[in-house]
């Protein structure tokens, strides 16, 4: 855990509590006990201070529940106290596995129901919290965050909805457009990003590669993943390149302009390993289309990186693009719910984001500046000279 001395200095604000949504239980079980994990080691004077009973603890779950009626509404409910508590909400609105009963009918819940939920859970909290941060990993609406004509603007709604709701920071991960967050001006708003977690999870299970200019290169596979691939690929020492969408701008499929072509920007890629990084895979096709291109321009081997696997429309579709030779490795994080099958491919790896999230808690709880988990280009470089020194790199 980075800058520990610092932290074993400070204050928490308030003490701590994790509620995590049923679409979250998983990943938030996870992170419970890295926090507990934390607070035990943590070598901090307040510990025994009567003024900060609760610090450390064997568990900071909060026992909650969002049941449905029959007719299909639903309520929060919290089975213990929370008042003065700093309490961290996580939902993860892509959790499409959850059902519940309409009229004696079976519903998935989408993410409109999901966002409903958290705001059953705030609403309980609310006027009596201390403070209410949001854990989001894939920001709700985060797709429709501008508008073009006659189109409602959801996401910048969503937060203004939940800011005057009560909540006072919002955590994300790679926000489509965290541009966003000035719907919401008087409020904390950290978008961060998985590029460590994405190396050593590709490190570990790839023993061969070669991280230099001559051997590698990162892709960007359209303009708006440019910044992420820049970063990437200059923590790494690397080239960058990108993909252009070209699209048909006369047509609207499935609520977005159908690609025409994509047009590659960059210098030759011919015998090196290839890292395309984004922040989802939703349907694929788009993934899988660059991955082709690239190997017909005769890359070696071609890794795919997104923060959120989606995989909207099932995994037909990649695993017979793996069969075919078109990509070696998909690396997606834990952030989003993942469908068990895909734990099964032997070209799917997850990035683990259970330490990293108890982290960014354990952190905005003290108050402490969110510099100290924001850039990890030191701990890429540590990483990256344990393996070119051939050690174990471990998640």
């Amino acid at each position: 855990m980075p800058n520990l001395v610092e932290l074993e200095s400070a204050m928490p604000v308030a003490p701590l509590k994790l509620l995590a949504l049923d679409s979250c239980k998983e990943l938030g079980n996870r992170v419970n006990e890295y926090l507990v994990d934390f607070r035990k080691n943590v070598h901090n004077d307040i510990k025994q201070d009567p003024a900060f009973r609760g610090y450390s603890e064997e568990n900071y779950l909060i026992d909650a529940a969002c049941p449905r009626f029959g007719s299909g509404e639903g309520k929060g409910i919290l089975s213990e106290s929370v008042r003065g508590k700093d309490v961290f909400l996580m939902v993860d609105v892509c959790n499409h596995s959850l059902t519940y009963t309409v009229n004696g009918y079976e519903n998935h819940k989408s993410p409109d129901d999901h966002y409903q939920d958290l705001k059953r859970m705030i609403a309980a909290i609310a006027g009596k919290a201390h403070r209410i941060n949001v854990i989001m990993p894939f920001l709700y609406e985060g797709r429709q965050h501008k508008r073009s004509g006659r189109e409602s603007l959801d996401c910048a709604y969503a937060l203004k909805e939940l800011s005057e709701m009560g909540v006072s920071n919002f955590i994300t991960f790679d926000a489509h457009d965290p541009r966003v967050q000035n719907a919401t001006p008087l409020k904390g708003f950290d978008n961060f990003t998985p590029p460590y977690q994405f190396i050593r999870s590709l490190l570990r299970y790839e023993k061969d590669l070669i991280i230099d200019k001559d051997h590698m290169i990162v892709i960007s596979p359209d303009e708006g993943a440019l910044d992420r691939a820049v970063y990437f690929s200059s923590v790494l020492g690397v080239d960058t390149g990108m993909f252009y969408k070209r699209r048909d701008y006369s047509r609207v499929v499935n609520g977005k302009n159908p690609i025409v072509a994509h047009e590659f920007l960059g210098d030759n890629i011919e015998g090196k390993d290839v890292i395309i990084i984004d922040d989802m895979i939703a349907s694929g096709g788009s993934m899988i289309d660059t991955a082709k291109q690239l190997k017909a321009m005769k890359a070696k081997r071609v890794f795919v990186c997104c923060t959120f696997g989606l995989f909207t429309e099932g995994l037909a579709a990649f695993d017979e693009a793996y069969a075919n030779g078109v990509f070696d490795r998909v690396v997606c994080t834990n952030l989003t719910y993942l469908p068990p099958e895909i734990l099964e491919r032997d070209y799917f790896v997850t990035a683990d984001m259970s330490k990293f999230l108890a982290s960014i808690i354990d952190f905005m709880n003290h108050d402490i500046s969110m510099g100290n988990v924001l850039t990890p280009t030191e701990k890429i470089h540590e990483v990256l000279a344990k393996y070119n020194a051939r050690e174990d790199v471990l998640i």
